[in-house]
């Protein structure tokens, strides 16, 4: 029956919803008139009825000049309950005036008996077909449990009710007073009770509403939810809210980032605007993760110009469209200018620099992925070397104020040529910075990114989907972690603060063990490990062995004495450097085996430059990027036999 009233035209259900309140106000006329003549059979006479019609009639017709029946019962809500209390008073006075005007009597607290009998008789019956049409759907929907009962959570519980998919049954405070209080109909609880009440209310999902300026300990609270198993999941920021590129209902996926356990590094805002406000910038490496959110946080400062120079067609189409939208929505009146290219080609990067009289450049463009990197030496460091020693002399004669190098905790005795390969970039711009004056040449060095395209987060979350299992390479492995804002906030603050050839370095706080990391995404996406002890769990984790080139333990500093800097979470490293002459025949020699297509020559120069590089990696790793292939091992000494792939 609800259905069949459901799947009635628009036009017949109002003409239902006007002959239920027709129906509904003469009654309420009766009953004021019963209840204060205390008369259970009262029977009005024709001049009363004559006014209860008219009263009746009225009301019906304020009801539709205000809106009330073009309001869908099922999504009812404050502003309709307004409308009723408006057309019940009107109607309470229509009832006095006419009585008045054609002499009936009708005792004086008739009218007020009667306006509230009204309210309640036409709002019960919306309230109740109300309940009636939701009953079925809510029972259908997945219970979920709001933590934070302040506004966003509100706004939550306000937003999914109308919503498909889920049913707010409880909200979780921090605060022990608000415990078995209620919001909106939905009990609160507090947070020490959270498992007790989510089996009884039969949650299924957990959803983090909480407020900007909470004081909430984010890593604290995930150790609380973590044990029950129950997925976690949370709901788009404030500022993204304000912005428009979300709504409130938008649930997505636990920010790993909320691990971390420290506050994020905030950057001198002053000092970074006036040293990119009406200035022409230049980021290379545009669309990856890095170079891209340089990009963002770069275009709010309104630069006069902005250079995205990159390789990749698409991934800086991505990027230069997104761009565009926020500068058009924003109103910046940034020139964008999206180039395609690569910063192994000295003569692009001049060009460039010079046309649009470039004066800060970020070199974000790289090869970062280690394995990849370890089996392809030469374009690794083609790309990461001599495509930092391009893009630095091209800025040198075209006159560029600041260079800034995106470097990685990987370049600190590095194990990989990747690490080498960075870590001899940084030797270049040092040098450079020794021959010269005029560029100020600094260097970021920072732990993995979450988020970024080599980050394991997103690969974790991939392999949970998908059944598992999750693949850690080692039980022991640790790394520093950092959100990509925050990356780019510090290269933004360093490119400000250099004097010429400074390493600046993150204090990124303890690090985090990347099997404790996977546990608890298994756990936080509401699943079981499956182990020894728990054979029935729902996600292995395995641990696949250490790749070449990769190490246990990260390092962000070389030294042991690293300075301060304006900024209590950014160090200046104090560390070797080489001089441009020596330098410059390092150079020589990576350029005589890049020709020659000399993997191990390639290798060889790069662990004798003072990198500290020390591989981990044996031959048979390396040499199949000069197109041979490992036959066998023929001698003590671990010479190979190689044939040609």
């Amino acid at each position: 029956m609800v259905k069949a009233f459901l799947n009635l035209p628009r036009f017949q259900k109002r003409i239902i919803s006007v002959a239920s309140d027709m129906v509904v106000l003469f009654f309420a006329i009766w009953a004021a008139f019963a209840l204060r003549l205390e008369q259970h059979l009262w029977v009005p006479n024709w001049d009363q009825a004559i006014v209860a019609a008219i009263t009746v009639v009225f009301t019906i017709g304020v009801f539709i000049r205000l809106g009330l029946y073009r309001a869908v019962i099922r999504f009812l809500g404050d502003k309709a309950f307004l409308t009723i209390i408006y057309g019940v008073v009107l109607s309470s006075l229509s009832l006095i005036v006419l009585g008045y005007l054609l002499q009936v009597f009708i005792p004086r607290s008739v009218p007020i008996i009667y306006g509230a009998l009204a309210f309640l008789f036409v709002s019960g019956t919306r309230l109740g077909v109300r309940m009636i049409v939701n009953h079925p759907r809510q029972r259908d929907k997945e219970a979920v449990a709001i933590v934070g009962a302040g506004e966003t959570g509100m706004q939550l519980a306000s937003a999914l009710s109308q919503g498909t998919e889920y049913r707010p049954v409880m909200f979780v405070s921090f605060q022990r007073a608000n415990h078995k209080a209620m919001i909106n109909g939905l009990p609160v609880v507090s947070i020490e009770h959270i498992a007790k009440h989510a089996q009884k209310h039969g949650v299924r999902r957990i959803l983090l509403a909480l407020d900007a300026d909470s004081k909430v300990n984010r890593k604290d609270l995930l150790k609380r939810l973590e044990p029950l198993t129950i997925p976690v999941q949370t709901v788009p920021s404030m500022s993204e809210l304000v912005a428009g590129q979300a709504r409130i209902n938008d649930i997505r996926d636990l920010e790993i980032e909320d691990l971390l356990g420290r506050d994020p590094v905030r950057p001198d805002t002053a000092l970074v605007a006036d040293s990119l406000y009406q200035k022409a910038v230049m980021v290379t490496g545009a669309g990856g993760s890095i170079g891209s959110e340089l990009c963002r946080q770069i275009l709010r400062h309104k630069p006069r110009v902005l250079v995205l120079f990159e390789q990749s067609e698409f991934s800086l189409y991505a990027i230069e469209r997104e761009l565009q939208s926020i500068n058009r929505v924003e109103g910046l009146n940034v020139e964008l200018h999206p180039l395609l290219g690569s910063v192994t080609h000295r003569r692009r990067c001049d060009v460039i620099m010079r046309a649009f009289g470039i004066q800060t450049v970020y070199h974000a463009a790289a090869y970062k992925h280690v394995p990849l990197v370890e089996h392809n030496v030469i374009e690794g460091v083609q790309n990461n070397v001599f495509g930092t020693w391009h893009a630095a002399e091209a800025a040198i004669a075209t006159g560029v104020e600041r260079f800034v190098l995106i470097s990685t905790d990987k370049a600190v005795r590095p194990t990989n040529v990747m690490g080498a390969s960075k870590r001899l970039a940084e030797l270049v711009l040092q040098g450079l910075a020794q021959r010269q004056n005029d560029t100020v040449f600094s260097m970021v060095r920072f732990g993995n990114v979450l988020g970024s395209s080599g980050s394991v987060v997103p690969l974790f979350r991939d392999q949970i989907r998908d059944g598992g299992p999750v693949t850690v390479t080692h039980p022991d492995i640790i790394r520093y972690f950092m959100t990509i804002p925050e990356a780019s906030q510090l290269v933004l603050q360093a490119g400000s603060m250099g004097q010429g050839g400074e390493v600046f370095v993150l204090d990124m706080g303890e690090p985090v063990k990347i099997a404790d990391l996977a546990r608890k995404m298994i756990h936080l996406m509401g699943l079981d490990e499956k182990t020894e002890d728990n054979p029935d769990g729902d996600i292995e984790v395995v641990f696949s062995g250490l790749r070449p080139g990769e190490k246990l333990y990260e390092e962000l500093l070389i030294g042991d004495d690293p300075q301060g800097t304006a900024n209590p979470r950014i160090m200046m490293a104090r560390e070797v450097s080489m001089s441009w002459e020596d330098m410059e025949a390092t150079l020589d020699k990576l350029m005589r085996a890049s020709q020659s297509f000399d993997c191990e020559g390639m290798v060889e120069v790069l662990r004798t430059a003072p990198t500290g590089y020390a591989p981990n990696s044996d031959v048979a790793d390396l040499v199949w990027c000069s197109g041979f292939e490992v036959v066998e091992d023929i001698s003590a000494e671990g010479n190979v036999r190689r044939l040609p792939v």
